[in-house]
């Protein structure tokens, strides 16, 4: 139905309404439900920050659309819809040319008498000429295909890098969903008519953590393994590995880049998510997910 609406708003030139996506629905949706529970309750609570969570990605999803849209895909179907169509209109004709060229040729061949020739010869004169001057419109339409080409990957690039972002904020927006759930107690009394001793256990945190890192296509296990716990519970410094460039958020982070070989330690009192780092001159707090230590 929605795409049957929006294929009439274009038909008619005009903009389609402005309508809620996927995440921003659920979001939506938890938002409801927590505060029917109840903005006081735990779980209430944990509803509507899963919501906003939602509805923030369901954001990202409409610029993605949005950019990609502009960048990409308007682009390749200006190309599709006029150049392609009309140097495929030529190419065609082109070969319609040469058909007539082959059979003016072929009558030149059979005749027999001399003013059949005459006459066969200026055919394939005529022709010929309009097969030439067809084929100098083909070759210089074909010969544009080139900047086409490298038009059309700048917009490749483009839409990458869009969808780069889109993926970078929807890992930054649960990173921040996963600490506000692990500042949760342990235990939560029951929300419902059950009894007051019953706990309800709370969101494990590094459960959240290892789901997370599992679902990036390089990050390493050793991120939610004994070296970090190591880490943490010494003094001492150890390297790691740069596994994504990571723009420092404010004057306390350092910035990275992928691949690059850093110092790091820990200091008593950080957030678990991070570590300091060193690279030369320059320290800053860095995010562990974006390492892999290393010796």
């Amino acid at each position: 139905d929605a795409r049957i609406e929006e294929f009439v708003y274009e038909k008619l030139d005009r903009k389609a309404p402005s309508r809620m996506n996927n995440p921003e629905l659920l979001g939506q949706y938890m938002i409801d439900a927590g505060n029917e529970f109840g903005p006081g309750t735990a779980y209430g609570n944990a509803l509507i920050k899963c919501g906003e969570t939602q509805k923030r990605i369901g954001t990202a999803d409409r610029e993605l659309i949005q950019t990609s849209a502009i960048n990409f895909l308007t682009p390749l179907r200006n190309f599709i819809e006029g150049d392609y169509k009309t140097i495929t209109k030529e190419r065609k004709l082109l070969q319609n040319k040469r058909l007539d060229l082959d059979a003016a040729k072929t009558r030149l061949k059979k005749a027999k008498v001399a003013e059949a020739r005459a006459a066969s010869e200026q055919e394939v004169r005529i022709t010929q000429s309009e097969f030439d001057r067809q084929a100098e419109i083909t070759r210089l339409l074909l010969e544009g295909i080139s900047s086409t080409h490298a038009h059309h990957l700048r917009c490749l690039n483009d839409f990458v890098e869009a969808q780069m972002t889109y993926y970078a904020q929807c890992y930054q927006y649960m990173l921040d969903l996963q600490k506000q759930l692990g500042s949760f107690p342990s235990t939560f009394l029951s929300n419902n008519n059950q009894s007051s001793s019953t706990p309800v256990q709370s969101v494990s945190t590094p459960s959240v953590l290892a789901s997370a890192s599992a679902s990036l296509p390089s990050v390493s296990n050793s991120i939610v393994t004994s070296g970090i716990s190591e880490l943490k519970s010494s003094s001492g410094n150890r390297k790691a590995r740069v596994l994504y460039d990571y723009d420092a958020a404010n004057s306390s982070e350092l910035s990275l880049l992928a691949d690059e070989v850093i110092t790091v330690y820990s200091i008593p009192g950080m957030d678990s998510d991070w570590l300091m780092g060193e690279r030369g001159n320059q320290k800053g707090k860095v995010p562990i997910t974006y390492l892999e230590l290393l010796n």
